[in-house]
């Protein structure tokens, strides 16, 4: 073998084994659905930028998306999540030991300014003393309202507390099933991910969302009081536990939910292809930098401890 074949074999060998580690050289991060314009268009590049790493980012309803990191069908190094629930159902497979706040948000009717019920739904919105309540809107012939899964995702499970709420709030009994329908309407149940983009595209005219996706997204909303937006950790117990949702369980029988605060908490899998990078991809969401970049798309603080 000539000399020249050998030095063309090591430089072969060099480039391959650099290309490899360029290959591997990545965070992978699964989140919560509604996450998707923070997380892919501020949080993954600004981390990718800073590390000198690939982002690679996947989002779906937080219980749906727990269940597939869970099945080990997903595979990632972080999971950023919408309430403990989801969490829980990673500890319970021995993926988590902690998980930290990292935002907040609360609860919001978000609305397409297109759409023929606009300015109705403004003026609600402005709450001026000669509108229509955002209920009583909601409830117009013709108005398409869309929602998520309650079963895969909390924000489904938590536009169904919200209005369920507003039924005490308001004193006005049968509100929930005059707005939603039955709990799995599939008229108005739609892919966490996709929601909004339909509310954009005018498929359906109003929708539930969390305000901090709302505002990512550039869309009108109503805010709701704390009495019924789930953002008040003060409620909790005396008020927002007062409302509860039976849903179908892995083994069948029912499973009785309750609210939960609307915090996101990020966390490390125990199986992370790189866990020293996860570890800082979570400290990058808990400093000034990602905070800033958190508020800049709509969301809150973080709140209360870490689980």
């Amino acid at each position: 073998m000539s000399r020249k074949t050998v030095q063309w074999l090591f430089t072969g060998l060099a480039m391959g084994c650099a290309l490899a580690a360029h290959a591997e050289d990545k965070i992978q991060v699964a989140y919560a659905g509604s996450m998707g314009v923070v997380m892919d268009k501020a949080l993954g590049p600004g981390f990718a930028q800073r590390e000198h790493v690939a982002y690679q980012g996947q989002g779906q309803g937080a219980y749906g998306m727990a269940r597939l990191l869970a099945s080990k069908k997903v595979l990632a190094d972080v999971f950023v999540s919408i309430t403990p629930g989801p969490i829980d159902v990673l500890k319970q497979a021995g993926l988590v030991d902690q998980a930290v706040p990292v935002a907040s948000t609360r609860m919001v009717i978000a609305y397409n300014p297109k759409s023929r019920f606009a300015g109705a739904l403004q003026a609600a919105a402005q709450n001026g003393a000669a509108a229509q309540p955002w209920w009583q809107v909601l409830q117009s012939p013709g108005l398409r309202f869309g929602r998520t899964d309650a079963a895969t995702d909390p924000q489904g499970q938590n536009i169904i507390f919200t209005l369920r709420l507003a039924e005490k709030y308001y004193h006005q009994p049968g509100l929930a099933r005059a707005v939603l329908g039955a709990e799995q309407n599939p008229e108005q149940v739609f892919g966490e991910g996709g929601l909004l983009t339909r509310l954009e595209l005018g498929q359906v005219d109003a929708a539930s969302g969390y305000e901090s996706a709302t505002l990512s997204a550039k869309l009108p909303y109503i805010a709701l009081p704390d009495e019924i937006n789930l953002s008040n950790p003060g409620f909790a117990h005396d008020w927002y536990d007062t409302v509860s949702l039976s849903l179908p369980g892995k083994d069948g029988a029912a499973q009785v939910v309750t609210p939960q605060p609307l915090v996101f908490y990020a966390a490390v899998l125990k199986n992370a292809p790189d866990p020293a990078r996860a570890k800082a991809f979570v400290s990058y969401l808990q400093s000034a930098d990602g905070q800033a970049l958190f508020k800049a798309n709509g969301y809150g603080q973080p709140k209360g401890p870490a689980l």
